[in-house]
């Protein structure tokens, strides 16, 4: 993934204080004496984290281009797009179930492992998908190693949550976050466009790109020199690592609660939750609509592909200025003020009529989003302790992923009983509350988690 210019300046190991603190000139509290600090991540951290950037704009740009084809590949094997629909529900709910699974080992000293070993297995499904291609598969074979695909790349992401801590000191979290979300939006942009090029040449073309990015992702991460997983893998489990087998049915289900108990604990990754589901929710709620809008035009798989693509080229200016602005504003300054901006652009499509109106629409909300993104993903890794970063962001995904997943089915509803108004109307009151939310939470919840790090000096509260 790109590379943000101008980086701050690493402190010392054990002193990063985050850039989360509203006033840089406000005085920080006496650091009390703490046992253990975190350390900092080695001088070697930063080439791991290009690597981790470069990693994960593969696997995305393989991943986009698949995804677009592959209800494309049922269709044209003669099956109904209510088909192609259950195929990517279940795909969907299988990531909301099995991501806080896999987060248990990877937080108690495996993660490695597990991101190497999904990747290998999903290229290896991937791969067999496209040499099916070559014939006329039949659906259980198609959605079988579909959905196993999905699975490992569910079993990846889960495992993956965890590694940025490791290869970032927590005053770069800002920076390390924008660029893996640089890598997302080229994705975005380019991943569908390459993947209709490929299936218009030959239908297993897109299943081994996708297939080739999941073998240079399990590359990769073999490449990646800093350790990976916490020093002390069970410091949430009453007994050791070479006993874990033999640990108690009530220190199991400590272990699969850990991360809904950090986040019900902790103010900051409240604030997350209640902005990545809310507005996950709503952006998914207003995407559909645009489908249900344009798509009932002559025109309209190319009105939506542009929209799409103007919204991804705003995401990716989004992403590349995050990072300065994180520095220049702080984080709750941006956080604030882009939360008051959103409900301008989704309040506009209430007289938006055409691909021109709704694509200059979402490019704004696209500029917008990932600075809070970045914000909301950089704090939510400095204040989660290491041992639970990835069952603490399994929480947050699948409670995201549940609110996202209803929303398909509430714009067609609300269409129907309404009119195309209604669901832009109840996204901008939904973005107008975050607004008031954020106002009156994240200057206090961000400055208490600033002076917390400042007196522990190892980023986390």
């Amino acid at each position: 993934m790109g590379n943000v210019d101008g980086s701050p300046v690493r402190r010392p190991p054990g002193r990063a204080v985050p850039p989360y603190d509203e006033d840089p000139t406000a005085e920080r509290p006496r650091r009390a004496h703490r046992p253990s600090p975190r350390p900092g991540p080695p001088a070697r951290a930063h080439r791991d984290l290009r690597i981790l950037w470069w990693i994960n704009a593969v696997d995305g740009l393989g991943s986009q281009a698949s995804g677009l084809v592959l209800p494309l590949l049922l269709l044209d094997l003669g099956h109904s797009p209510g088909t192609a629909g259950s195929l990517a529900s279940a795909a969907a709910l299988s990531g909301v179930v099995l991501g806080p699974l896999v987060a248990i080992p990877a937080d108690q000293g495996r993660r490695r492992r597990l991101m190497t070993g999904s990747a290998a297995l999903a290229a290896l499904c991937t791969g067999v998908l496209a040499l099916t291609c070559l014939g006329r598969p039949a659906l259980w074979v198609v959605m079988g190693l579909a959905l196993a695909e999905r699975l490992c790349a569910e079993a990846y992401e889960a495992a993956s949550r965890g590694a940025l801590v490791h290869v970032a000191a927590t005053d770069e979290l800002p920076r390390a976050a924008a660029g893996l979300q640089v890598g997302d939006q080229i994705s975005l942009v380019v991943g569908p466009v390459l993947g209709g090029v490929l299936f218009q040449l030959s239908r297993p073309l897109p299943f081994l790109a996708d297939a080739l990015s999941y073998a240079v992702a399990a590359l990769g991460v073999r490449s990646v020199r800093t350790p990976l997983d916490s020093p002390a893998c069970a410091q949430d489990s009453p007994v050791g690592c070479g006993a874990r087998r033999r640990e108690r049915w009530s220190a199991r289900l400590t272990a699969a609660s850990a991360g809904a108990v950090t986040v019900a604990r902790s103010p900051v990754l409240r604030l997350v939750l209640v902005w990545t589901s809310t507005a996950g929710g709503a952006l998914t709620l207003l995407f559909y609509t645009a489908l249900f809008r344009l798509g009932a035009d002559d025109r309209g798989a190319a009105a939506v592909g542009g929209v799409l693509a103007v919204s991804g080229a705003a995401g990716l200016v989004g992403a590349l200025v995050a990072a300065p602005a994180v520095r220049r504003l702080g984080a709750t300054r941006l956080l604030t003020l882009t939360a008051w901006l959103l409900p301008v652009p989704c309040g506009s499509l209430m007289w938006a009529n055409g691909a021109v109106g709704w694509g200059a629409a979402f490019a704004g909300l696209s500029l917008l989003v990932p600075l809070i993104t970045v914000v909301l993903s950089s704090v939510a890794v400095a204040w989660t302790p290491v041992n639970v970063q990835s069952r603490t962001a399994g929480v947050l995904g699948s409670v995201s992923a549940l609110a996202a997943a209803g929303a398909p089915a509430l714009a067609a509803f609300l269409v129907t009983v309404g009119t195309l108004r209604t669901p832009v109307l109840l996204c901008t009151v939904l973005f107008g509350a975050l607004a008031v939310y954020t106002q009156v939470k994240a200057p206090g919840v961000l400055r208490a988690g600033a002076a917390s790090a400042a007196g522990t000096g190892d980023g986390h509260g």
